[in-house]
């Protein structure tokens, strides 16, 4: 049997050490989270991100928007939240409803205070490499293979998925781990084949039981980023039950879920500091 990646751990040991940063500090960092609507998915993952922030010591509120709520307005939010020295870092929860434009949005914060990292800003940085806010999803992976100790470095590594939010910008933070990254997409004419090489194997196409166990090779480590919503249920891109038993696996849920939220309140912190 071959080991669960659980990201519980390694979560832990992030918000242990943002805890000890904000112990150190003269200010409360403040984060704020809005949520325009009530998008149900949205609401747990809000709640969970506010009770890990309070959790350490972060003044974590919640700013709401009604869904018919206009482009207009919640600019106006991000504005004044932009210009509120109190607040150190602040997110505009996705998804938002689909007559606002979220990319506008997003590249109206204050890069300064873009906690979740995706700003044009700081996602140049990270393209360039140099310091920034990084992406909480991508930067929790990374962390959540250097806990199990995985060599990053000189690994063949399949990204599935090539979306704004994990596939593209993990591929890059990896490239400058060392790693030799191939993407694939909905477009790959064999995807089979490009995962049977793979060393490590990120799954982010949102396509429930995409890999399969006959597509990764013995000993490989895989972490399924995949959350689609079937029946009452919350399914990853990998069939989980049967690649365990050929390679380590990060589960869905209980895998990469606790490192997003773990990377999120650590830039917080950084920003107050």
């Amino acid at each position: 049997m071959y080991t669960t990646l659980y990201g519980k751990e390694p979560a832990a040991a992030l918000l242990e050490k943002a805890k000890l940063d904000v112990s150190k500090l003269k200010i409360k960092p403040r984060l704020v989270i809005v949520l325009v609507g009530n998008d149900p998915a949205s609401e747990t993952y809000v709640k969970k991100k506010l009770e890990k922030a309070a959790s350490i010591g972060v003044n974590a509120t919640l700013e709401r928007l009604p869904g018919e709520a206009s482009e207009g307005e919640l600019l106006g939010l991000v504005r004044k939240l932009n210009a509120d020295k109190t607040v150190h870092g602040f997110i505009v929860q996705s998804p938002i409803p689909k007559h606002i434009d979220y990319s506008k949005i997003v590249d109206a914060i204050d890069p300064k205070k873009d906690v979740d990292g995706w700003t044009s800003t700081n996602i140049g940085k990270m393209f360039l490499g140099v310091p920034g806010y990084l992406p909480a999803t991508p930067a929790g992976i990374i962390r959540l293979l250097e806990h199990y100790k995985v060599k990053i470095a000189g690994a063949e590594v399949v990204v599935i998925g090539r979306g704004n939010v994990v596939g593209k910008p993990l591929a890059f933070m990896l490239l400058q781990k060392d790693a030799t990254v191939t993407i694939c997409h909905s477009k790959t004419k064999n995807l089979a084949e490009h995962t049977k090489k793979a060393d490590i194997i990120i799954a982010a196409a949102g396509s429930p039981g995409l890999l399969k166990a006959d597509m990764v090779k013995e000993g490989a480590y895989v972490v399924d980023v995949g959350t689609t919503k079937v029946g009452e249920k919350i399914k990853g891109d990998v069939d989980f039950e049967n690649v365990i038993k050929k390679a380590n696996c990060a589960p869905v849920p209980g895998g990469v879920g606790p490192m997003t939220v773990a990377m999120l309140i650590s830039n917080v912190v950084e920003a107050a500091r």
